[in-house]
């Protein structure tokens, strides 16, 4: 197998609203919600007519763009065994991804985020982590990982407590290691144990702009340059509309963004730029061809909604 994406198992939820059910829940409109009550999650849910149901997760996304560019593909994330632990599994099956995890009734519910569609396209998110957030080191395949080439971690299911015993044990087995730092919240919260990561234990860094910068406590992105230059690891930076940047020991390479794009929507712009720079680099193509895949397909799937090709 080429890649084993380990990451949070979450069931996209995507309902249309009108502006009013944002306000009268108390929603700030585009933002995305951490909810920690699993009735007030509910709540949510039970006046809502669902359009669609997505097997999400940062990662996750990452896996079946690379599953769509044909590369053989795994995952390992935590559901339960109700609806949408169901769904989830169903989801990845469609988009021919190994799925390795024997779901079990859990004291949590599948992990779930609700996208509320307001008329004028905005995305409110509302996310209840539910047993997603509980992965460890029992749910994580040494097999499967020695299997595979390279694993992918996200930053957000890094935490205290027996997530970190999970990530330890799968890198501690895994071949390859590539980890996106995911959110600047991540970053903040778990700066210490990132850096010890990105110095020490991963192979490839995904990261954007504010994330490096965060990490390190830059003043500016040519400290970020000389701080990747001296770990002799990959380190690949994503820059908005300045492009993006990889850089391997002494070796910088750029490239710009696509122009004239009808932007619509940018959730999984970097999930998918993480599955084209994967491909190229699982494929063996060189650093720049590597950038051109995930510039690409970052850029086809922010010109429609969701983070699905």
């Amino acid at each position: 197998m080429k890649i084993l994406g380990i990451g949070n198992a979450i069931v996209d939820v995507i309902c249309k609203v009108e502006d009013n059910f944002i306000k009268q829940n108390g929603l700030t409109k585009s933002t995305m919600k951490l909810i920690f009550d699993e009735n007030e999650f509910k709540n949510l849910l039970k006046n809502l007519k669902i359009e669609k149901t997505v097997s999400g997760g940062s990662v996750a996304n990452s896996i079946v763009g690379l599953s769509q560019l044909k590369n053989k593909v795994g995952f390992i994330g935590k559901i339960s065994d109700d609806e949408f632990g169901a769904k989830y599994e169903d989801g990845l099956k469609k988009e021919n991804i190994e799925y390795f995890y024997s779901k079990k009734k859990e004291e949590l519910p599948t992990g779930t985020c609700l996208i509320l569609v307001t008329p004028d396209s905005e995305r409110t998110m509302c996310t209840f982590l539910g047993t997603a957030g509980k992965i460890n080191e029992n749910d994580v395949s040494s097999d499967a990982i020695k299997k595979s080439e390279m694993i992918f971690l996200e930053g957000y299911l890094w935490d205290e407590g027996e997530p970190k015993k999970a990530f330890d044990k799968a890198i501690n087995n895994a071949n390859k290691v590539a980890m996106s730092l995911s959110d600047q919240f991540c970053v903040d919260r778990h700066k210490p144990h990132f850096l010890e990561l990105v110095k020490n234990k991963l192979d490839i860094t995904f990261a954007n702009e504010q994330e490096i910068t965060s990490l390190i406590n830059a003043k500016n992105f040519e400290e970020v340059i000389n701080f990747s230059k001296q770990l002799n690891k990959l380190i690949v930076i994503t820059k908005g509309e300045n492009g993006a940047v990889a850089i391997q020991g002494t070796k910088v390479v750029e490239c710009g963004i696509k122009k004239n794009l009808k932007i619509v929507d940018l959730t999984g712009a970097g999930d998918l730029f993480a599955a084209g720079f994967l491909h190229g680099f699982v494929n063996n193509k060189s650093l720049e061809e590597s950038l051109e895949k995930g510039t690409e397909m970052s850029s086809r799937v922010i010109q429609q909604i969701g983070a699905r090709l």
